[in-house]
Formats: structure tokens, sequence, C-alpha cells
């Protein structure tokens, strides 16, 4: 029986990955199809647009169960690392549970959602639209029913009893969702009427201990993507709304334009991390920055803004490449452990600002802003950024010269051009086929996939097929769960504008801030504050809407507030005492949290010397993009 179980999941494991993994296939190779068709026929491929928009519900939905099986949904667990082994496991134990309960409630919204919203006899292209948005009530049925089942119980009774509370808990609170359903086919139900109408009232009447119980549980370890999607149906239900607006929320936001290149630059970025690339950077930087002072820490500079780039995650650099550039630093006996590891943690954050950077994107979308302006205004503060870190490395090393004086003699058969030539290209190509209008943006983001495919399989051969298909394996969980979560975000930012707060805060604002520069000081702290304790997909979908405004009613240019908000936030990442970079960096370098505070604390006030510049300069982010006629 066990092993019939066993194979029943395994089965069920690899169904999800296929299918997830076909759609972000699929999702990779339209765009290049419709670009063919287009270039060739002079027309394109009927329903693509669709086609392209709804797989990415797909690949979202497939890659956030795989998530929950890993258990690799971002959470901050704040508490955690210092609470005793008993206490953590009654911690899990709740923290399972909650999640549980309250993906069951968004379970029953997206049923409800999907038989309500959409026609039977919607279709595209001949495809029924209900045949494709089955996988939105499915995929938070399966991760609920994964939340249950991951609370670390031995007893099947225990086990049994937690989730059967955790089912009946969700039930009631899901009433609305079910009696809204069964109201549509002239079923209604008075007991369910008058649970939903209790549940509303009490949302009402105490959302505050509600919103504040889930924030609470968010810091001690509630995936993200639950509290803030949590926090939403409270006070939808609160302000005597529908709790289908959540999954509506999130099923509009993943059929928007902008959002496919995100899941595809994604995936490139992974692809570059299972190759070498990193290696060949380091060797090809170290050559050329070697006799200079400061040499070493410039290419652990440059090559953490690289892959923060093309990852779009301000922390996979540290992840990823921390231990080999840290190790590689500490080894040239020019850098002492605490400057090493406080530059790794401050590098992380600077290359958000680059082309084809995912925040820009997911900002330009929310904020209504060109994303090709976007990028033209980011890139000379992203300069400034990564600059001041080199400058107080190069001053740093000039004050500290290394007992050799030298890093000692360079491999002259490493680190040639010819070494990254091809990854080099890469950011060449995504510039000069976006900006001169030859891609649309999702076309460039795809052929960024299968360029850098080819050259990681078939050119350098570092990866082998099978591990590119693992390295989309690895991919998924980290796109549906950016994707999810930014869904649950967009929920939460659309009760906040229904409810006319970004106005009153205008006017209140104008009323009491009169100077513009007092407000740009004000917008600086927030975001500070912001990115220390939200990440920076949440903090684009929530805090834009409520800035965006105040800084068109004080007069500041669209892209320079979009640049300064992205800059602010970055800076934020490594803000104590919760700024994300330092956790990460902390797991990474195996040193206790106090001490990356420490470490990183003179190059955080070399960043936010460079934010306020680029804050009080409008000319940084705007000079180009003007003398571009933008």
């Amino acid at each position: 029986m066990r092993i019939d179980e066993t194979s029943s999941r395994h089965l069920l494991h690899r169904v999800e990955t296929i299918l997830g993994g076909g759609a972000l296939l699929v999702l990779t190779t339209l765009p290049l199809l419709e670009m063919g068709a287009r270039l060739l026929f002079s027309t394109g491929i009927p329903g693509s647009s669709d086609f392209l928009h709804h797989l990415v519900i797909w690949v979202t939905f497939f890659g956030a169960m795989m998530g929950s099986r890993m258990k690799s949904h971002l959470s901050i667990a704040f508490f955690e690392s210092i609470l005793p082994r008993r206490w953590k496991t009654v911690l899990l134990v709740l923290i399972s549970w909650f999640a549980g309960v309250l993906t069951t409630v968004l379970a029953l919204s997206a049923v409800s959602h999907y038989v309500l919203a959409f026609d039977p006899h919607a279709h595209i292209e001949g495809v029924p639209l209900r045949a494709i948005t089955w996988v939105i009530p499915l995929g938070f049925s399966v991760i609920a029913a994964r939340f249950f089942l991951r609370a670390p119980v031995s007893s099947p009774s225990a086990r049994a009893l937690l989730m059967g509370a955790g089912l009946c808990t969700g039930l009631a609170l899901g009433a609305p969702a079910v009696s809204n359903l069964l109201s549509a086919g002239g079923l209604e139900h008075p007991l369910l009427t008058a649970v939903s109408e209790a549940i509303a009232a009490l949302s009402a009447r105490h959302g505050v201990w509600v919103v504040l119980g889930l924030v609470l549980l968010i810091l001690l370890g509630l995936p993200l993507f639950v509290g803030i999607a949590g926090i939403s149906l409270f006070l939808l239900l609160g302000s005597w709304g529908v709790p289908e607006v959540v999954p509506d929320e999130i099923y509009t936001l993943l059929t928007d334009t902008p959002i496919p290149p995100i899941p595809l630059f994604t995936l490139v970025g992974f692809l570059l991390s299972a190759s070498k690339a990193g290696d060949r950077f380091i060797a090809f930087f170290r050559r050329l920055f070697h006799h200079l002072p400061g040499g070493v820490a410039i290419v652990a500079i440059l090559v953490s803004a690289f892959f923060t780039t093309f990852t779009g995650a301000s922390g996979v650099a540290i992840l990823a490449l921390g231990g080999v550039l840290s190790y590689v630093m500490i080894q040239s006996r020019q850098y002492s452990r605490p400057f090493t590891h406080g530059l790794l943690t401050a590098s992380g954050t600077i290359g958000l600002l680059f082309p084809p950077s995912l925040p820009i994107i997911i900002y330009g979308s929310v904020a209504h802003v060109s994303i090709k302006d976007l990028f033209i205004g980011g890139f000379i503060p992203g300069l400034i950024l990564v600059g001041s870190l080199i400058i107080y490395s190069i001053v740093w090393s000039l004050r500290h010269p290394s007992p050799e004086g030298t890093t000692g003699k360079e491999n002259k058969t490493r680190g040639r051009l010819l070494d990254v030539i091809w990854e080099v290209l890469l950011p060449l190509i995504i510039v000069a086929g976006f900006f001169s209008g030859i891609f649309t943006l999702v076309e460039t983001a795809a052929f960024s996939v299968v360029y850098i495919f080819i050259v990681e399989v078939f050119i350098t051969k570092e990866v082998s097929l099978r591990e590119a298909w693992k390295t989309i394996e690895r991919a998924l969980p980290i796109i549906g769960g950016i994707l999810l979560l930014l869904g649950a975000a967009k929920a939460l930012s659309y009760y906040i504008v229904d409810t006319q707060f970004p106005l009153v805060l205008t006017a209140w604002m104008k009323a009491h801030v009169g100077s513009k520069y007092l407000f740009l000081l004000l917008v600086t702290i927030i975001l500070l504050i912001t990115g220390c304790l939200m990440d920076i997909f949440s903090a684009i979908m929530i805090v834009a809407p409520l800035l965006v405004p105040l800084s068109e009613a004080y007069d500041i240019h669209p892209v320079h507030m979009g640049v300064l908000f992205l800059a602010n936030l970055a800076v934020g990442y490594l803000t104590p005492p919760v700024g994300l970079n330092l956790f990460l960096a902390s797991y990474r370098f195996e040193e206790h949290l106090l001490s990356i505070y420490k470490q990183v604390i003179p190059f955080f006030l070399v960043l936010f010397a460079a934010v306020l510049l680029i804050t009080y300069v409008p000319a940084l982010s705007l000079g180009l993009l003007h003398l571009l006629g933008g």
C-alpha cells in the first residue's frame, strides 16, 4: 500500500514537472514563431498573444505546486533562527496549519471565480478558456494540501486531526465564496449566508487585529504570498467586497502584457548559473584588473552586478557566487574577511537597474511607465551604484596595502575575452534587439533563452541536455513563487486603490509637506524601510500605487521616480535589522548576523550616499533619456 502511495506521489510530481516545464518551453518557442511569421509572411500567428499570456498561468501554478512540494516559497522566518529546536517544531506546525487554512480559502475563492468569471462559451482560437484556467483552483488546492502535509507531526492521527481542523476552518472562512457560487445557481442557503455575513462583520470590526496577526505570522515564517493574499481577503471582506477579487487580480496580472518576459529572463539567469560562466568571468575580470589597486574587489563587484542583472533577484549573486568570490578575495591576501563579506553582501544589490532587470519590468507595468524609458533612465544611476563600490574598494586597498603588494602572477591562458565572448554578447544582443525595435520585450526574452541554451549546451558544453532540464526544474518553483507573490500583492494593491487611499494620502501630503526636497527625503526613508522589511516584488506592487500619485503631485518625472524607487529598495536589502541580503550573507558565509551588520555598514553608507545623489539630481536619470529623444 505504501509503495503504491509512493508511486502515485512520484507520478504526480513527474506530471507537475512535465506540464510546468512544457509550458515554459512553449512560452519560449511561441514568441520566436510569432516573430518568424511576422518577418516572413507579414502576419502573426492567430491568437498567439492570448495563448502566450495564458501559458504564464500554467507556468506559475505548476511552478508554485512544485515550490510547495520543495518547501521553497519565499518567506521571512525572522524568529526561526533564534528559537530552540522544540519551539521551532511548534512554530512549523502553527505556520503549516495557518498556511493550509488560508490557501484553502484561496482555493474555494478560485473555484467560485472559475465558475462565475469564465463563460463556458469563451475560447481562444477554438480552445475553451475554462480548459486553460482550471489550473488556478487546482493549484491552490494542491498547495493547501501540501501545507497541511508538511507540518512536522509524527502521529497519523495527529496529522488527520490537524488536516480536519484546518479544512473545517478553511471551509468556514471560505463560506462567502461558496455562498456566492451557490447563489449564482439559485441555491442560496440561509446558514451559508449567515456565516458569510458574520465573517464580513468580524473582518470589518476587527480587521486591524486580523491584519496585524497575519503580519506577525509572516515574520514567523508564513509564506509571503499566503500572508499577503490573506490580508487582501480579510480587508476585502471587511469592506463587504467579494473574495473572488483575489484570484481575479492574480489572473489579471498573469495575463498582463509585461509579465511573460519575467519567467523567460529568470530562466536565462538559471542557465547562466548552471554553467561555469561565473568562473570564466572571474578569470576574465582578474586578468583585466589584477594590476590595479582593488583589482580583485572590482572583479567581485562586476561579476555580482552581471549576475544580479540577469537573475533579477538581489540575493542570487550572494548564494550562487558568494562562496567562490569570497575564496578568491581572501586567497589574494589583499582583503580581510570582514571587508570581503561586507563587499559581497552589498554587491548583490547593484545590478537591478540594468537591462533586463525584472524589477524594472514589473515597476513599468504597475506604474504605467515605458519599460524602455526606465531601462534608459536606470543606466547611468546603475553605473553610479557600481562605481561607488569600485571607488570605495580602490580607496580601501590603497589604505590597506597587501604584504606582497601584488596579487601574484596571472595565468596567461585563462581569462581571455574569447572565454566569455558568448556571454558578453548577450546583454549587447538584448539592448540592440529591444531598443532598436526589432524585438518586442517578450521576443527579446525568448531569444535570450534560446541563445544562452545554445551557448552553454552546444558551444561551451558546460551544461548537458539532462542538466538543462534539471535547471528548468530548479527554475520553475522560483518563477511560480515570484509570480504568485506578485498576484497576491496586486490583490492588496487593488484594495488600497479601491479605498482611494492614494488620493487621501496625496491630499494630506500636499497640505503638510510643501517642499519637493523634503518629500524626496521622506520617500527615501520610506523605501529604505520597505526594502528592509519586504521583498522587492511585493514592494513594487503594494507601495508603487501609493507613491506614484504623490510623485505626480510634486511634479517628479515618472522615470526619475521609478529609478529612485528601485535604487532605494535595492539599498533597503542591506538595511539592518532584517534586510534580506543580510540573512542570505549570514547563511552563505556562515557568520553571525551581528557580524554581517558590522561588515556591511561602510558599504551601506557608500550606497546610501549614491542613492541620495540619484534622488536629488534628476539629470542622472533623465539626461540620457532626453539625449535619445525620450
